[in-house]
């Protein structure tokens, strides 16, 4: 038998170690040849495909690659270990450590070949599937397969690489150990349950501080607290896996009256040592598992968004500007031609909004007439406003602030013009979408409109009302291309560190095909990319257990001699295991819940959506993978102990 062969009868006699770590690895490998074939594709035209910017499936591919090299060098690790008793035997006969080097050298080539191989054939074969998919996702004509050498490379290089680098880098900076301790590597337990009470009780104080953060976010403390946060939660969790837990299980060893009844001893005697030994393991699982969360999440709060888009936006088109703003006559033509052109149906209305300051807030207030908002609520078919002189109406900038409004009764006076108005109704239905109307936002009769002669108080240094052109288009997807020369004035000058135009310029339209590309993307990106992480964190628990499933085994085996039932063995077994599987994806269950609380709170500032029922649905569809993923293992490890 040659060395090569010797290598390949020792991955197909220990390939149940190798199983997990094949596929995690293929699963990589196919995700990332997909996403390779859709950033090479012939159609692809200046780095987008449809309206999908090719940089955020760039971003992902880079996601994968640091996150697949760190799983091989845990998973090389991880078989190290495991083999340990393998090693002292070769030892023994003779083998020298440079031949040792090149067996598991040969070995880690072998199975790292075999997944990039498998996974490139069957990412290749699910393509055009998957092409199918995206086509439908961008509402692209077509999407073909095609076969170019650069996909093809691209994976290989990169996993070929990780494989043989990291194999490498293991072997060579692994400790120096004795034959005897290899022979013995079994029998070793380690009974250092030392650890830190001043780390144990930081980590809760910097998890309760991040999730107190979370639920103070909003749009004005976004920015820092998004750094601050990520940081707090991260530092504590790694304390909380490391000190907290195994400070909690010491608490309860030292109960006696709880852990010396029936087989609790056992129980907390184990668990002393899994929390103690796999505290960076657990750390690592619970981030990952955040992540893939997070990406699911995500995906469920762009859902949420795209589906309410044409509620929170009635408008095709909306241009507001200046009341002496000297481009509204020519803009305004071209908008019009532009439709024209299109061949697009519209009904455009004109408002004039004036400021005035409330007597009752002693802040300004957009004073809109009732004749021009009937015209638009006639356009949308809603029911007409009908005022007598000295009555307002609320216009509700946001489907919470009718719930709001319709309960409030304000009698104020207009100050500058001294026209009285008394306010107790709000219309029904949003007229305009959030971000162009103030929340100070009334109707009045067109007598009492006429009344408004004077300027706002603050002119000239502020102005005292402005223009708005309201496009209602029923077919407004089709408009996404109108007025983009305004548009791109507008988008550049938001660029700058203050606004200058006398105008602003909204189209829904491309503002959707936007919105649309960002969920494109993230289901593209978000659902792959949260099935690897997933797979992985749950190989991460799977490479443990069977790294020391033989000393597990002789240890029922003891205790089996002690007269212990197989049902109290079956206890046992699922009393260790549960926190190993459920306390990891628990925690990063709760980082993800206060993550999307504090995205919650933000939606609800931009766009009043709420996210809670995906969020419950994506939940419940990972607990329910989760729960059965335990079972299976413990299916298999109670076969395995008791065999």
């Amino acid at each position: 038998m040659t060395f090569h062969q010797f290598a390949y009868r020792n991955v197909i006699r220990n390939f149940r170690i190798y199983a997990a770590f094949f596929m995690a690895s293929f699963f990589s490998v196919f995700v990332f040849f997909i996403y390779s074939m859709i950033m090479f594709h012939p159609e692809i035209d200046e780095g987008y495909l449809g309206n999908v910017p090719i940089g955020g499936l760039v971003f992902a591919e880079i996601i994968l690659v640091v996150f697949s090299w760190f799983f091989i060098f845990y998973s090389m690790k991880a078989f190290l270990e495991a083999r340990a008793k393998e090693f002292a035997i070769l030892f023994h006969l003779g083998m020298e450590k440079r031949q040792l080097s090149r067996l598991i050298f040969l070995e880690t080539t072998l199975i790292g070949t075999l997944s990039i191989a498998c996974g490139i054939l069957f990412g290749y074969a699910f393509t055009k599937f998957f092409f199918m998919i995206v086509r439908e996702i961008l509402m692209l004509d077509q999407l073909p397969l095609y076969f170019k050498w650069e996909p093809f490379v691209l994976t290989a290089a990169v996993y070929f690489s990780a494989f043989v680098i990291i194999s490498i880098i293991s072997i060579n900076f692994s400790p120096e150990r004795k034959i005897i301790d290899l022979l013995k590597w079994y029998h070793f337990v380690n009974i250092n349950d030392h650890f830190s009470k001043k780390r144990a009780i930081l980590a809760v104080i910097l998890l309760a501080i991040g999730y107190v953060l979370a639920l103070l976010t909003n749009r004005v403390n976004f920015y820092p607290f998004v750094v601050l946060i990520p940081i707090l939660i991260t530092i504590g969790t790694y304390f909380f896996f490391t000190d907290s837990t195994s400070y909690f299980v010491h608490y309860m060893k030292e109960r006696k009256s709880f852990s010396w009844k029936k087989s609790r001893m056992l129980s907390i005697a184990e668990q002393t040592l899994i929390m103690k030994n796999n505290g960076k393991m657990f750390f690592v699982v619970t981030m990952v598992s955040a992540a893939a969360f997070l990406c699911v999440g995500l995906l469920a709060a762009l859902s949420s968004y795209t589906s309410k888009y044409d509620q929170l936006n009635p408008l095709g088109l909306i241009y507001k500007g200046h009341i002496d703003n000297p481009y509204e006559r020519a803009h305004i033509r071209s908008i019009l031609n532009e439709l024209e052109l299109k061949g697009l149906s519209y009904h455009l209305t004109r408002f004039e909004v004036k400021k005035q300051t409330s007597s009752y807030t002693n802040y300004e207030v957009e004073v809109f007439r009732e004749s021009d908002i009937n015209s638009l609520l006639f356009s949308y078919g809603y029911p007409m406003v009908r005022l007598d002189s000295g009555e307002g109406m609320f216009i509700p900038y946001s489907e919470e602030a009718i719930k709001k409004l319709s309960k409030r009764t304000v009698h104020t006076v207009l100050k500058e013009n001294n026209v009285p108005i008394s306010i107790n109704q709000v219309y029904p239905e949003l007229i305009f979408p959030s971000s162009i109307v103030s929340p100070n936002a009334i109707i009045i009769s067109d007598e009492d409109f006429l009344r408004l002669k004077k300027p706002y108080s603050g002119y000239p240094h502020v102005e005292p009302g402005y223009h708005l052109f309201a496009f209602d288009i029923p077919q407004w997807l089709e408009a996404q291309d109108v007025g983009l020369s305004i548009y791109k004035q507008v988008q550049k000058e938001y660029e700058k560190e203050r606004y200058g135009l006398p105008f602003y310029f909204e189209n829904a339209g491309l503002n959707y095909s936007f919105v649309l590309s960002t969920y494109a993307l993230f289901t593209l990106v978000g659902l792959l990319v949260a099935a690897v992480f997933l797979l992985a964190a749950g190989s991460f628990i799977y490479f443990k257990i069977h790294t020391n499933l033989d000393s597990e085994k002789r240890k029922f085996d003891v205790l089996k001699r002690m007269g212990i039932a197989d049902s109290e063995i079956k206890r046992l077994v699922t009393t260790q295991l549960f926190p190993q599987f459920f306390l990891p994806w628990g925690v990063a269950m709760v980082h993800s819940l206060f993550a999307f609380l504090a995205l919650q709170n933000i939606l609800k500032d931009i766009a009043n959506i709420s996210i809670v029922k995906e969020i419950i649905f994506a939940f419940s569809f990972i607990i329910l993978l989760q729960v059965i993923y335990f079972y299976l293992i413990r299916w298999r490890y109670i076969a395995h102990v008791k065999n």
